[in-house]
């Protein structure tokens, strides 16, 4: 049986892009790849994305938000790192060291939409398919 590659999604705080996007690796591709999730400063889980995850059926309640740094002094290394951080905070987004292949996917960040609840809700979900979106893609392309 062949080893699964390891995929480390990067954000900011680790609560909702990186989160799904590990979520949607491992529901969707995990016969192929091992999803992981950090970030820079881990935070607290987006309850939006929590709940738009749970509506697709994905559980991420019970996830915690986890550092690069703790992923670096635990030696861990990835075949590739995929950060998801949006254009305006790409600068701030963490690089992973090590000799992974680095992609990046900017998808807006769910903390910062503006409106009711009902009107951030379903500019989640849009982030939530995007991400999903891009995680098929991504699968495909991969040999």
């Amino acid at each position: 049986m062949k080893k699964k590659e390891r995929v480390l999604f990067v954000c900011v705080h680790n609560s909702a892009r990186s989160q799904m996007a590990e979520a949607w690796l491992n529901r969707l591709c995990g016969d192929r790849f091992e999803g992981q999730s950090a970030g820079l400063e881990p935070g607290v889980l987006n309850p939006l994305a929590v709940t738009v995850m749970a509506e697709a059926g994905i559980d991420i309640s019970a996830n915690r938000t986890k550092s690069v740094f703790e992923l670096v002094e635990a030696g861990t290394t990835f075949s590739y790192v995929i950060t998801v951080c949006d254009e305006t905070n790409a600068e701030r987004c963490p690089v992973f060291p090590g000799f992974a292949k680095r992609l990046h996917w900017s998808f807006p960040d769910p903390a910062s939409l503006k409106g009711d609840y009902e009107e951030r809700l379903a500019a989640c979900r849009k982030i939530r398919d995007a991400i999903k979106d891009a995680v098929v893609a991504w699968c495909a392309s991969v040999p």
